[in-house]
C-alpha cells in the first residue's frame, strides 16, 4: 500500500489578507505627525486603510505575479502594415494602475496634506507591485513642470489629476484622465542631458515645434503625452509631446524596441525615434533643464518612497516567515542571532520610511510658501535619494536569506523584490549624480527646490532640521560634529561626495528617529549607524539593545 510522504509541516502561512498601512507602525505614526488638521488626518486614515487592505489582499498579490510574469509586448504594425507603435499589457497591469490612479497617487497638488497623503499611499500600494509605479510617478511629477506655462497647465493639469484611468490611445481632450511619460536620456549622453542631439524646429509663434531625434530610454511609452528635451534654436528646451494629435491622427513616435530589464518587468521602457513629431514648448527656449528639473525632483522623492516600500515589504516577509518557521527547538524569530538580523533590517526600513515621509511633509510646506522647507528639499532630496536607494538592495537580499532556500524560489515573491531593488538607485540620476547634486546645493548652485531670487541657504535649513535633536543622543551629536568637519573642506569635496552624501543622510535619519521613533529603534540606529558599533553585514547590532521590541514593531500580520 502506498504511503503518503507529502504531509506539509513547519511551513509558514502566506502573508496575505492583511492591511499594509495599519500594520506599518512607522508609516501610520508619520501620517499622524505630519497632518495637523484633524479632518484631513481622519480622511487620510480612512483612504489609506482602504488602500492598505487592497494592497495586502490575495487579489493584489495575484495581479502582481501576473503582471511580472506576463511582461508588455510591443506591436509596431497592425495586420495591414500600418505603423501603430502600441504596447500591450496583461489585464493585471491595468487593474493595478487603475487602482493607483483612483487612489489619488497621481495627484498631490492643491489638496490639504496632499504630498503626505499621496506619499503614504505610494509607499503602501508599491508594496503590491512596483513596476506600474513608473507612469504613476511620471504623471504626478509632470504637474510642477507644466506650471511653468500657465496655459499648458490649465489645459493638462485637470487631466493629469482627475483620478480616472482611461486605457487606450486617443486624443487627450476625449479622455477623462491621462498619463505622462518622460524622455530625456539619449544613447550618447546618458545623465549628461546637455549632450542631447534631438532637434526642435519652430513651426509657429504659438510655441509649436517639429522634433527629430532618438531617445535611448523613454519611460512608460504607452502614455498619452511626454515631457522631452530637444535642442531648439535658443538652446536645450523642454517640450510636451502628445501621442495622439487633436484630429485623432498618431503623432510620429516610432518605438524601436522595449528594453529587456533586470527587474521592473511589468513596466515598459523603450527606445523611440521622432521624425517630424509635433510638440509644444514648455517654458522658454534654452531653459529646458530648469523646466524639467521640477519633474525630476518630484520623481526623485518617489525613488526614496519606492525603495522604502521595497524594504518594508521585504522586512515584513522576513519577520513573518521567521515568526512561524521553527528550527532548533523554537521559532526562528526567537533565536538571538536571527533576532539581531531582523532588528537590524527593521531599523533600516523604519529610517527610510521616516525620512521619506519627512520629505513629503516638506513638499507640502513648500507648496504653502515655506522657503526654508524648499531649501531643505534642495539638499535633503538628493542625499536621501542617494542613500536610501543604495541601502535597498542589501536589505532585500538579507531579508530573502531569512527565508533560506524558500526565499530563492520565485513563488515566494522575494526574487521579484530583489530584481526590483537596484532600480531606484539608477532611475532619475544614479549615485554619482545625486552626490554631485548634494555638492551643488552646498555650494549654492541653483536647483529644483528654489525659484525665488533670494532664498534660504540649503545647508542652513538642513542644519536647523538636524539640530532639533541636538543634545538628545551623544552619538548623534558626535556624528553632527564629524559631518561639520567634512563640510569645512568643500573645495576638495568631489572625490568625497558619496561619503558626504551618506553622512548627511545618516545624520538626518538619526535626528528624525531620535525625535520621533520609539527609544529602542532610535537607540539601535544611533549605536550602529552613527556610533559605529556594528559590522559590515546586517545582524551585527551590539549586545544590550532591545531587539525583540524592534522586531515586534516591524511585524505585519494577516
Amino acid at each position: 500500500m502506498a504511503t503518503s510522504t507529502h504531509t506539509v509541516t513547519n511551513q509558514p502561512p502566506p502573508l496575505v489578507a492583511y492591511n499594509v498601512f495599519t500594520t506599518d507602525r512607522a508609516l501610520a505614526e508619520a501620517l499622524e505627525r505630519h497632518l495637523d488638521d484633524p479632518a484631513v488626518r481622519e480622511a487620510a486614515r480612512r483612504e489609506l486603510a482602504e488602500l492598505g487592505r487592497a494592497a495586502g489582499s490575495a487579489q493584489a498579490q495575484r495581479w502582481a505575479a501576473q503582471a511580472d510574469t506576463n511582461p508588455p509586448v510591443l506591436r509596431t504594425h497592425d495586420r495591414y502594415g500600418r505603423r501603430i507603435d502600441e504596447v500591450d499589457f496583461h489585464p493585471a497591469w491595468h487593474r493595478l494602475l487603475g487602482r493607483a490612479v483612483a487612489a489619488g497617487l497621481t495627484n498631490a497638488w492643491g489638496r490639504p496634506g496632499g504630498h503626505v497623503r499621496r506619499a503614504a499611499g505610494f509607499l503602501v500600494w508599491s508594496q503590491a507591485e512596483a513596476g506600474h509605479g513608473c507612469p504613476v510617478s511620471m504623471t504626478h511629477a509632470a504637474v510642477p513642470a507644466l506650471r511653468v506655462d500657465p496655459d499648458l497647465a490649465a489645459e493638462w493639469e485637470p487631466r493629469l489629476t482627475s483620478g480616472v484611468y482611461a486605457q487606450g490611445l486617443r486624443p487627450a481632450e476625449r479622455k477623462p484622465g491621462v498619463l505622462f511619460g518622460m524622455g530625456m536620456t539619449e544613447k550618447q549622453g546618458g545623465s549628461d542631458v546637455r549632450a542631447t542631439t534631438t532637434r526642435a524646429v519652430p513651426l509657429s509663434a504659438a510655441g509649436e515645434y517639429e522634433l527629430t531625434g532618438h531617445k535611448w530610454f523613454c519611460s512608460a511609452p504607452m502614455s498619452d503625452a511626454f515631457l522631452v528635451l530637444a535642442q531648439a534654436p535658443g538652446g536645450l528646451t523642454c517640450f510636451l509631446l502628445p501621442r495622439v494629435l487633436d484630429d485623432g491622427t498618431r503623432n510620429p513616435f516610432a518605438i524601436q524596441r522595449l528594453k529587456e530589464k533586470l527587474g521592473n518587468r511589468s513596466n515598459a521602457s523603450a527606445e523611440v525615434e521622432f521624425a517630424g513629431t509635433w510638440a509644444r514648448r514648455v517654458g522658454e527656449e534654452g531653459r529646458g533643464v530648469a523646466t524639467i528639473i521640477e519633474m525630476v525632483a518630484a520623481t526623485r522623492l518617489d525613488c526614496v518612497l519606492g525603495s522604502a516600500a521595497l524594504m518594508r515589504q521585504a522586512v515584513a516577509q522576513a519577520v513573518h516567515h521567521a515568526s512561524y518557521r521553527k528550527a532548533f527547538g523554537g521559532p526562528l524569530a526567537d533565536k538571538p542571532l536571527m533576532r539581531n538580523v531582523l532588528a537590524d533590517l527593521a531599523v533600516e526600513s523604519e529610517a527610510a520610511t521616516v525620512l521619506a515621509m519627512r520629505l513629503a511633509a516638506a513638499y507640502d510646506a513648500a507648496d504653502r510658501g515655506s522657503e526654508s522647507e524648499r531649501a531643505l528639499l534642495r539638499l535633503a532630496v538628493p542625499a536621501a535619494k542617494y542613500w536610501v536607494t543604495k541601502r535597498c538592495t542589501p536589505v532585500v537580499a538579507e531579508a530573502l536569506e531569512c527565508l533560506g532556500g524558500n526565499g530563492y524560489v520565485e513563488e515566494s515573491g522575494m526574487p521579484r523584490l530583489l530584481r526590483e531593488s537596484p532600480l531606484n538607485s539608477v532611475w532619475e540620476g544614479s549615485g554619482n549624480i545625486q552626490a554631485l547634486d548634494v555638492l551643488r546645493a552646498l555650494r549654492g548652485a541653483p536647483g529644483a527646490a528654489g525659484r525665488s531670487g533670494r532664498e534660504p541657504v540649503p545647508l542652513d535649513a538642513f542644519l536647523r532640521e538636524v539640530g532639533l535633536a541636538r543634545g538628545a543622543d551623544h552619538r548623534l551629536d558626535g556624528a553632527i560634529k564629524g559631518m561639520l568637519a567634512e563640510l569645512a573642506e568643500l573645495e576638495s569635496a568631489e572625490v568625497r561626495a558619496r561619503r558626504l552624501a551618506e553622512r548627511m543622510a545618516l545624520v538626518l535619519q538619526g535626528s528624525l528617529l531620535v525625535r520621533w521613533a520609539p527609544p529602542e529603534v532610535a537607540d539601535a540606529f544611533c549605536a550602529s549607524r552613527l556610533g559605529g558599533d556594528r559590522g559590515s553585514a546586517f545582524g551585527t547590532l551590539p549586545y544590550g539593545l532591545d531587539q525583540a521590541a524592534v522586531v515586534e514593531r516591524a511585524r505585519a500580520e494577516g
